[in-house]
């Protein structure tokens, strides 16, 4: 691997770990504040907003200047939502404007992996950068369960600064504070990442323009035959993903009984599956054979809906383990073909921003029908349960799906296979 690829490294893994670790700080600021569950809920669909909202204009915005740049901008932007957050703005809000900033950051994080190397690497980069990403998870989530803990809280809130008055009075605020110079570091890396000398694609003059754009570039990827299926796989492993933080603190709540700060390491426990997961795949599956993967999502959603029955801590870790590690193994081949073909067709920042509008829309919509079942009164069972089934049917959707596609179109597959084999070639 090339340098560069290390320092975008270091820069996601700071940039991810402030993230989780901000989520689990803002779920015990809206507990402690005495809100409705649901609002805790909806901090999962807010974070997606921004990334639905701005998909047309983030991926052209990351194709015209240096990557690195992009990412530096993003981060932040991810300050300011934790300043606002910090200073009496409203949690779901302010998460909203860190959403803002991931979601700028994301098309460029990616994008430039398919600048900096070459094709038959993208597998592997992807194992790299998803396994470190799953290791920010797990100590994001670690630490954010520890900087609102009595014990660690107790020492940041007795930090004075003389003649100054901070406002920070409680352990969410006091983590939030601390969150905001991890971004710090992150910022500060992204400033070293190096240029690729890839040409950059400037902006329209109109804005407005990008819209047809981006609708053209959703279209061409959702036609492609092997394009459209690693999207809708993504698309709903990154659904699932996006929601399991939450579903796991509120499970971990009713069925064992636990508080924020113990619930946050049964997230790094998933976390951690999905980890030694991706490693494995990237170890495993070359780009040609990234479908092969797919039945495993079957058993990822029966995973979900069995989470209902575990009551007992020797159960769940295992199982939360291999839960992870099925999602792992199952989105980075399947990622790497999607990245595969998006660069191909269109460029790498306007596929990743499309692919960043799809899974966050899914994300958003999974997450509208988990806050919409405990907003009627479903019990976080049901819920639960609920979404692990609507899991497995759209799974069994996507498979039919491609089955299809084999039968009926076998000649454009083998073509697209051999160009992701021989890892060059527009289509």
């Amino acid at each position: 691997m090339k340098r560069g690829f290390y320092t975008i490294m270091a820069a996601q893994f700071f940039s991810s770990l402030a993230d989780n670790a901000l989520f689990v700080a803002a779920v015990e600021l809206l507990r402690t504040s005495g809100t409705p569950t649901w609002q805790q809920a909806a901090l999962v669909p807010m974070f997606a907003l921004f990334y639905v909202i701005l998909a047309p204009w983030v991926g052209a915005f990351a194709d015209s200047r240096p990557k690195g740049w992009v990412m530096f901008v993003s981060n932040a932007i991810k300050i300011v939502g934790c300043l606002a957050m910090l200073f009496g703005g409203h949690p779901l809000l302010a998460y909203a404007i860190v959403g803002l900033g991931a979601a700028a950051y994301s098309p460029a994080k990616y994008g430039i992996l398919t600048e900096l190397l070459p094709p038959s690497q993208l597998v592997k980069a992807n194992g790299w950068i998803e396994g470190l990403t799953i290791a920010s998870i797990i100590l994001g989530v670690l630490l954010g369960g520890q900087l609102v803990g009595p014990h660690l809280s107790a020492h940041l809130l007795a930090i004075d600064l003389p003649g100054i008055d901070t406002g920070v009075d409680t352990p969410p605020e006091a983590a939030i504070a601390v969150l905001v110079l991890v971004y710090a570091i992150a910022a500060a890396i992204n400033l070293r990442i190096p240029r690729t000398g890839v040409e950059m694609r400037p902006l329209p003059r109109r804005l407005g323009s990008l819209l047809p754009d981006f609708r053209r570039c959703n279209n061409r990827l959702w036609r492609d035959k092997l394009g459209q299926i690693s999207l809708a796989t993504t698309t709903l492993f990154w659904g699932v993903s996006g929601n399991m933080r939450y579903i796991v603190l509120a499970w971990a709540a009713v069925a064992l009984g636990y508080g924020t700060t113990q619930a946050a390491n049964l997230v790094g426990v998933v976390a951690f599956g999905t980890a030694a997961g991706a490693i494995a795949a990237s170890m495993r599956v070359r780009l040609d054979r990234a479908t092969s993967v797919m039945p495993l999502g079957l058993l990822m959603g029966a995973l979900v809906i069995a989470m209902v029955f575990i009551d007992r801590l020797w159960l769940a870790v295992p199982f939360l383990i291999a839960m992870g590690a099925l999602g792992g193994y199952i989105v980075v081949p399947m990622n790497a073909l999607l990245q595969h073909r998006g660069h191909n067709l269109m460029g790498a920042g306007r596929s990743i921003a499309v692919q960043n509008f799809n899974e966050q829309a899914c994300i958003l919509a999974l997450g509208a029908l988990y806050t919409a079942s405990t907003g009627i009164g479903l019990s976080a069972f049901g819920a639960i349960a609920l979404f692990g089934a609507v899991v497995v049917a759209v799974m069994l959707l996507i498979q039919l799906w491609y089955r299809h596609n084999l039968r009926h179109h076998p000649a454009e597959i083998k073509q697209l296979m051999r160009i992701a084999r021989g890892g060059f070639g527009r289509h």
